[in-house]
């Protein structure tokens, strides 16, 4: 590239010059490609170490003048390629032009000023475009990144660090780079060179660790090596960063989402040294996402800033020390002591933000009143201006919501829902859902409850009014830790659907989305799915001993949630444990606020647990083993011989214990999770085990430890619920003679955070980042392990071809979804279909594929052949191909019989996979056949149209019958026949060759156009050309038989006066009859040699004249038509116009087979087997050798100019 003119004093230390003329110089840095000796391996060493060469490009030209010491660096360039364009531009605008100054000065200002004026019109040529906000060094190592490691302008850099890679025992000093996709590793020290390149979804463990070995390291682990990187500047900061791009590697394999940067982020005020867009995109996206998790807040909510301050308490009369957050949304505080305060207030609640009086004891305050009447002041602000007019920014943007934060009990849902009523026919407030909780309906006509239970649940309800009138009540409250104290001893029964759309975040995402869920049953209502039908089988296996879902109300209620869910978020659909804890959610909340906290768990509190195959839940099923193995050693490794943890895990995890332990004690663990999170989940099940160690350590089998689990589970009780006993099925099925002693849910609790309090929850995310990458690859193996059994038996491939052939197709997929292919990546996935149906690729990644694997190479014509199958094969044409469709196409050319390959050839040649577009092309190869031949076979360039048209016709004829037969019987039909109807059509049609339908002149011309660019790297190209050759011109004869025999067919049609003269130009049913008489044929074949206007030459000549004559056109087809001499255009258009279309001449596939069949070399080259698997290896080594290739090629360029 043009860069702006410096000045260079030494123009000889560490470069060595290539070319030169009177004024300028084209110069190669030392130790960049072959040559250079010791000083080039010093150069070049110093340059990786130092990431010299990251700033310096490995060539450049230099402006000079005779009496001038200093030299102009004017051009840089990362390849020969682009210095030489440089360098001929310069010697072809400018040489002449400075030859003519006289004055040195004067060259040199022009050449100066020149340069600038070009730099300066493509800097303005790229101010409409996005402009980059990375500064030149980094630009620079992106460049260096794409040229070491062959990667595309797509793939986009994020940082790169200095370190060590450890090969062997060795370590090998260089530069990492990690880009979106890929991690990526280059060295040079001394002449030996390390390149490694690993993609981020290839990766299966990532761990930061210190061993004496290697001190302080990371180690990437994949599915077949380990890498160890070390001597890091700041290991924390590249471990954070390895381990978001895993994560988003992670994400694409689970929904196929493909990394997108943020455009909206905010831009820097200044060009950050060393700090790619990208890296500050992704920091963003972490402090995002800790600050969501930590408030509970929605996805889309965007962290602005945040700035350290104080707030003062007016409950306990003191300031707490802690961080303000402002988003786009939200104002939030947090205490920096953990539990000490924390708060969080809606925008859309603010009435008014005010700077206060600054005081010696109030320094820079800040307060902002609510609408209910709340007021904060927060202090020691350090830009207080800037903050408060960030607010209220905020606040202008923010709509003005009537639907203030009010309490439930006042119910609150029924208020936003009535926007919605006039909208939904199916959710209206007639429903007595839409008003109260199902728990309400039920409990509101029994009798009043005077007893002790009552009394201390009036207690309780009397210590949150207490603590709602000094700490506040609503999403505004302050949130303590007497807050904490009164959520483990329990929340009564009338605020516990309040709370839990407090704790949980759920009454943000209602009060911002008013109508919403009514217009969802709506939409939803009448609809049918996978997701339904699975809804309708559980609906009455959700809660049976409940007396709220013995009836229809419930069950209604049930079902609008969950279908209205299923609407809502398509990807998740149904799973079978929602179902549970959805009945809950109904029991305490109106249908709108458990749809609501549905939404919470499934989106949020328990990512990816409900999807298709449960990631979530497999995931933290990993991180409950890791932490039994940390907190209970002894028990873990029994346990693990008894493969008791993987059992049990599951149906505690996804269904929050509601299905392992009663009712009445389950739900006082579901009002810790939506307070604490998952970490009381974990905490519990420590205790589960931890109070059952000494019995199951004695155990022998995983059925005796699953049942002193579960009878465990089922008598933990809770002594203080009001509600009447609900029946535990599980516990009246399991209870034996003696059941085990009851044990109070909040004795276990307590015990809970007494011995396994310590647990945090961004502990346990960095577990579940392992965990998840080891659940995701184990899922990857799983579906590439059924792919391959369901293959084995439609392909010849052996296991490992096929294991090897997924890992390509889908690495294809993967490049397709983050490089940008034609479609995207959700067109390209959907993980509803079987695995061997989800992976799909385009036409463009099938044509490298092909290339790469296919035995039938055809020069300039693979590409061609490639779309060909490539349409043959999208049976759908969504213009996708799966790893099915894929893996028919390539066994049937690789393993097949001749017969099975000589049929997918000539299906190559026929509709859909043929196009017309291709078919008008046939014009060019009327010369491979004899001049005698010529004058029949030169108007073959325009499609045989009213042929196909008849062909259809004849087809649409006989199913119009087939249909009016069917309707005359369809009113003695049963459903018996209409299902083995429906049986037959499901299974795989056997297609024989005599359903292949009939090939026309022009179509046989592509064929052999096919064939005779097959062989040109075969041993035997010659024999192979003569047989093609013969074959040729036998099959040219037979479909002059045929039309002749059928003529003199169509000539007698007019003598019988019954028949109507139809016209038939195919003549498909009477050239089927024909040809089943040999001896007419025999006959016909000889009648055809022996007419004048025939063919007049005998076999021999007939066979040398056309293989000479196809020879010649295989080693011109590559020339354009200028090359092509004046009087064969003006023939072959003078033949075109003379011409009629022979509609008549077609061939069949049981021809071309006989006919192939009569010449040997034909027969060992289709009959061969071909070796997949050196293909497989030279695809998957491709990369490298591409390197290696244009290495080579630029030292061969220095060879030669130099």
């Amino acid at each position: 590239m043009w860069i702006q003119p410096e000045e260079v004093l030494l123009a000889g230390a560490l470069w060595v010059s290539e070319r030169a003329n009177p004024f300028f110089v084209l110069q190669r840095r030392k130790g960049h490609g072959r040559g250079g000796g010791l000083s080039g391996l010093l150069v070049g060493t110093l340059d990786v170490v130092l990431d010299s060469s990251a700033r310096v490009a490995p060539y450049r030209i230099l402006l000079q003048t005779a009496d001038s010491q200093i030299y102009w660096n004017i051009a840089c360039g990362s390849s020969r390629k682009e210095i030489t364009e440089h360098w001929d531009w310069l010697e072809s605008n400018l040489l002449q032009t400075i030859s003519i100054f006289d004055n040195d000065e004067d060259i040199t200002t022009f050449v100066k000023g020149k340069i600038s004026g070009i730099i300066a019109e493509e800097n303005r040529l790229k101010q409409g475009e996005e402009q980059e906000e990375d500064c030149g060094k980094f630009r620079e190592a992106e460049l260096k990144m794409r040229k070491l490691f062959g990667m595309p302008e797509e793939e986009k850099l994020v940082n790169y660090y200095s370190c060590s890679y450890w090969k062997g025992r060795v370590p090998r000093q260089g530069w990492l780079y990690l880009s979106v996709n890929h991690l990526c590793f280059y060295s040079f020290l001394l002449g030996k060179e390390v390149t490694l390149v690993v993609p981020w979804t290839e990766v299966t463990q990532l761990e930061k660790n210190a061993t004496l070995v290697f001190p302080e390291s990371v180690r990437v682990s994949t599915r077949h090596t380990e890498h160890f990187f070390s001597m890091f500047l700041n290991i924390n900061d590249t471990f954070k960063l390895m381990e978001q791009l895993a994560s988003i590697a992670m994400r694409q394999l689970l929904d196929n989402e493909a990394f997108a940067a943020d455009l909206s982020l905010p831009k820097p005020c200044k060009t950050l040294k060393n700090v790619s867009a990208l890296k500050r995109d992704l920091d963003a996206r972490a402090k995002n996402e800790r600050y969501r998790m930590t408030f509970r807040l929605m996805q889309d909510e965007r962290l602005d800033g945040h700035t350290d301050c104080t707030l003062w308490m007016p409950f306990a009369k003191m300031h707490v020390v802690g961080q303000l957050f402002i988003s786009n949304n939200y104002i939030c505080f947090n205490s920096r002591e953990e539990d000490l305060c924390q708060l969080i207030i809606p925008l859309r609640e603010v009435s008014i933000v005010e700077k206060a009086d600054s005081s010696s004891v109030l320094p820079c305050p800040v307060s902002i009143s609510t609408k209910n009447k709340m007021n904060f002041l927060f202090a020691n602000l350090k830009d207080r201006d800037f903050l408060v007019q960030r607010i209220s920014d905020f606040l202008q943007r923010t709509p003005d919501n009537t639907w203030g934060d009010t309490s439930p009990l006042a119910p609150s849902s029924s208020t936003a829902g009535c926007e919605s009523v006039h909208r939904g026919r199916h959710y209206h407030p007639g429903l007595p859902t839409a008003r109260q909780a199902l728990l309400q309906l039920y409990h509101q006509d029994g009798p009043e409850d005077l007893g002790p239970k009552a009394m201390k649940e009036k207690m309780k309800e009397e210590g949150w009014s207490l603590h709602f009138s000094e700490f506040g009540r609503g999403v505004c409250m302050y949130r303590t830790s007497r807050t904490r104290e009164l959520v483990l001893n329990g929340i009564p029964e009338r605020l516990r659907g309040e709370l839990w759309l407090l704790f949980s975040g759920a009454q943000n995402e209602m009060a911002t989305h008013p109508g919403y869920y009514g217009d969802l049953v709506e939409q939803a209502m009448g609809l049918c799915s996978l997701a339904t039908e699975e809804i309708e089988r559980d609906l009455h296996r959700s809660m049976p001993e409940h007396r709220a879902f013995q009836n229809e109300m419930g069950i209604a209620a049930l079902r609008r949630v969950l279908t209205a869910y299923a609407h809502r978020n398509p990807s998740i659909g149904y799973c079978q444990a929602m179902n549970i804890v959805t009945s809950v959610l109904l029991l305490y909340c109106t249908e709108e606020e458990a749809f609501w906290l549905l939404v919470v768990l499934c989106e949020r509190m328990l990512p990816d647990y409900y999807n298709t195959r449960v990631v979530g839940a497999l995931v933290d099923q990993g991180v409950f083993e890791e932490l039994t193995r940390a907190f209970l050693p002894l028990l873990y490794e029994h346990m693990q011989e008894l493969g008791v943890i993987s059992t049990i895990s599951l149906s505690w995890f996804l269904t929050l214990f509601l299905s392992v332990m009663p009712f009445d004690s389950a739900v006082l663990l579901v009002d810790c999770f939506f307070y604490e999170g998952i970490k009381v989940i974990f905490q519990v099940a420590l205790a589960v085990l931890h109070d059952n160690m000494d019995a199951l350590l004695t155990c022998s089998d995983e059925g005796e430890a699953m049942t002193i689990l579960g009878r465990y589970l089922d008598n933990v009780v809770n002594k203080q619920t009001v509600a009447p006993p609900t029946p535990h099925l599980h516990a009246l099925l399991t209870s034996g003679e003696d059941p085990p002693p009851e044990v109070d849910v909040f004795e276990l609790i307590r015990s809970s955070y007494e011995k396994f309090g310590s647990l945090r929850a961004d502990v346990i995310e960095q577990m579940r980042f392992r965990q998840r990458l080891k659940v995701i690859q184990s899922l990857e193996d799983t579906a590439k392990r059924s792919v391959v059994r369901a293959m084995m038996t439609e392909s010849a491939f052996s296991i490992k071809e096929l294991e090897d052939l997924y890992c390509l197709f889908k690495s294809k997929h993967m490049t397709g979804c983050y490089w940008g292919a034609s479609s995207s990546a959700v067109q390209r996935h959907d993980p509803s279909l079987p695995y061997l149906e989800q992976y799909r690729i385009d036409s463009a990644q099938f044509s490298h594929l092909y290339s790469a694997l296919a035995p039938w190479t055809c020069g300039g014509h693979t590409p061609c052949l490639s779309a060909r199958l490539f349409r043959l094969l999208d049976q759908n044409q969504d213009g996708l191909v799966n790893f099915k469709e894929f893996i028919t196409g390539l066994s049937g050319m690789c393993h097949g019989d001749m017969t099975e390959k000589l049929k997918l050839l000539y299906k190559l040649h026929l509709p859909p996979a043929l196009c017309p577009e291709e078919a008008e092309s046939a014009l060019e190869a009327t010369n491979f056949f004899t001049e005698d031949e010529l004058q029949e076979s030169s108007f073959l360039s325009d499609l045989d149209i009213s042929g196909q048209q008849e062909l259809t016709s004849g087809e649409d004829a006989k199913d119009g019958r087939a249909d009016s037969e069917e309707r005359k019987e369809e009113k003695v039909k049963d459903y018996r026949y209409y299902l083995r109807m429906w049986a037959k059509e499901k299974e795989p049609k056997r297609e024989t060759i005599k359903d292949l339908p009939r090939m026309n002149q022009e179509q046989f011309i592509e064929l052999c156009k096919t064939l005779y660019n097959m062989f040109s790297e075969e041993p035997l190209e010659q024999e192979l050309y003569h047989s093609i050759a013969t074959v040729a011109s036998l099959l040219l004869r037979i479909g002059e038989v045929g039309k002749k025999f059928n003529n003199g067919i169509k000539k007698t049609e007019p003598l019988a006066p019954a028949q109507t003269p139809t016209p038939n130009p195919q003549g498909e049913d009477t050239l089927g009859e024909g040809w089943s008489n040999e001896r007419q044929v025999c006959q016909a074949l000889a009648d055809a040699q022996l007419e004048p206007g025939g063919l007049q030459a005998s076999d021999e000549e007939t066979k040398d004249d056309t293989s000479v004559s196809s020879y010649s056109v295989v080693s011109t087809s590559s020339l354009q038509c200028e090359d092509i001499a004046d009087d064969t255009v003006l023939i072959g258009s003078e033949q075109r116009r003379s011409s009629t279309l022979d509609v008549d001449w077609s061939i069949t596939f049981e021809q071309v087979l006989a006919s192939l069949l009569t010449e040997p070399p034909l027969v060992d080259y289709f009959e061969r087997k071909v070796d997949i698997q050196s293909k497989m290896a030279a695809c998957q080594a491709q990369r490298a050798v591409e390197r290696q290739i244009s290495s080579a090629s630029d030292n061969e360029l220095t060879q030669n100019s130099v």
